[in-house]
């Protein structure tokens, strides 16, 4: 699997709307609605590179209130205990 982060910027008066578009694409697996520069982060997975270059493009910067996206791709996935282990690195208890 393929996983992608693709931060949004929208039409402010309809980011709720926006998400929930977002959200009901195949391909997406949530949406968060965020701080700071973006209004919304999605996170997409897709089987391969191929079917993801399509998914983004030709569906989620679709969505008519989009303003801007900006998409990072996923290298490797740490489990929670695996970040958890590395917080704790160097604490005394």
């Amino acid at each position: 699997m393929v996983t992608a982060f693709v931060m949004i910027r929208t039409d402010p008066h309809r980011i709720p709307e926006a998400a929930q578009e977002i959200a009901d694409i195949d391909g997406v697996r949530s949406v968060y609605s965020v701080t700071g520069d973006w209004d919304l982060v999605a996170m997409a997975e897709m089987p391969d590179f191929e079917q993801l270059a399509t998914l983004i493009p030709d569906r989620i910067s679709k969505v008519e209130a989009i303003r801007d996206t900006e998409t990072m791709l996923a290298f490797r996935t740490y489990s929670n205990q695996d970040l958890e282990a590395g917080f704790a690195l160097g604490l005394d208890e």
